[in-house]
């Protein structure tokens, strides 16, 4: 009876020896280490305006939904919140899910109808390609960010309905997809466009509404947005947004939807609230912006490797696996908290360091931070 444990253990075993381990560090309420591997790019999940929202609706609703939101985890706020997505995204409806995971799971598997194709972007998140996989469909993963790739794909299934997907801004490098050109070769094949905008809302387009807003593509019939609403907007849920027909698709068929516990009602409030303060934070976005290109600056002043941020996220080279793992823990250490991503994590099997800029990290820490990195380089 014991062998199955045994095995988990040489598997441990195995992934130590490859520089593989991951550990928990749990964290204190009030740490004092300068955060460049969280997600909180606009610093709203500490905001006050968040706070007393989430507070009053915490008061009102009690911890929990209860249920499902088909049986009794809809309130008012849930209702609150889809509407002020939609209307920021430029979509006919916006539907919360408890995860931005669990939105593009069922997202991706809502889309697809029988013989469709999936055409997915080798950098996809892994929320995505679970996605695809679930779904059952034929997916062609084509080349990153390679538009001929997609379209030649696209041209060789003729008559079959099809679905790209790729993110906006690639969480691991943060680089941005060429969304009007995928925009243009799906609408000439008669496909759709899923777009995960999970590190595009609240950091780019006009008012903080996306990658895909900024591209010109809000609204349009033939593009679905998902979202989580754990980064920019410091809280936690998913959101999949679009035309009408499609949300009422998702109400009724989606699985993540249907026989998930809803988000807390304290925590839709609260996101509503940072909807509300990043619609008005352009001077919370430009602190991005700044920041993003004085990391690249500094670090490759270093000879460090860097990546070219198109938002709020630099990706730092580690020479593999074990480097970066040394190289994040002597950050720790130090007091400055930075993301390690190592295969299978990255798509191209290259180890690295992720620095997510936030605009609520002090400046005097920021630049404390980059130092650090620099000293701790391997």
């Amino acid at each position: 009876m014991a062998d199955w444990l045994a095995a988990l253990t040489r598997r441990a075993d195995l992934r130590a020896k490859a520089g593989l381990t991951r550990r928990l560090h749990p964290r204190a309420a009030a740490d004092a280490v300068v955060d460049l591997a969280g997600n909180d790019y606009l610093g709203l999940s500490t905001h006050p305006q968040v706070i007393a929202a989430a507070t009053q609706a915490l008061s009102r609703y009690g911890l929990g939904a209860t249920g499902s939101r088909l049986v009794r985890g809809s309130t008012e706020a849930h209702h609150a919140l889809e509407d002020s997505l939609a209307g920021w995204l430029g979509t006919d409806r916006a539907l919360v899910f408890s995860s931005g995971y669990l939105a593009n799971v069922g997202a991706v598997r809502a889309l697809v109808r029988p013989r469709t194709l999936l055409v997915s972007d080798a950098h996809n998140h892994a929320s995505l390609i679970d996605g695809c996989r679930i779904s059952g469909a034929e997916t062609v993963v084509t080349p990153h960010a390679d538009v001929a790739a997609v379209a030649a794909a696209l041209a060789a299934a003729p008559g079959r309905p099809a679905v790209v997907v790729t993110e906006s801004v690639f969480s691991v490098d943060g680089d941005l997809a060429p969304l009007v050109s995928l925009h243009r070769v799906a609408r000439e094949h008669g496909a759709l466009l899923l777009v995960d905008d999970a590190h595009g809302l609240g950091v780019t387009g006009p008012a903080g509404a996306g990658a895909v807003a900024a591209a010109g593509l809000a609204g349009e019939p033939d593009v679905v947005v998902t979202a989580t609403l754990s980064k920019a907007l410091g809280g936690a849920g998913g959101v999949v947004a679009g035309p009408a027909e499609f949300v009422r698709h998702l109400v009724e068929t989606a699985r993540t939807f249907i026989y998930d516990t809803a988000l807390p009602p304290a925590v839709a409030a609260g996101v509503h609230a940072a909807v509300e303060v990043a619609r008005t934070g352009d001077d919370r976005r430009a602190v991005l912006t700044e920041r993003a290109a004085t990391a690249v600056r500094r670090l490759r002043a270093a000879g460090l490797d860097v990546s070219n941020p198109d938002a709020a996220v630099v990706s730092v080279t580690a020479p593999g696996p074990q480097a970066a793992t040394e190289w994040a823990a002597a950050c720790r250490d130090r007091g400055v908290a930075v993301g390690c991503f190592r295969p299978p994590s990255t798509p191209d099997s290259r180890s690295r360091l992720r620095l997510t800029i936030g605009a609520g990290v002090p400046r005097a820490d920021f630049e404390h931070a980059l130092e650090v990195i620099v000293e701790c380089a391997p």
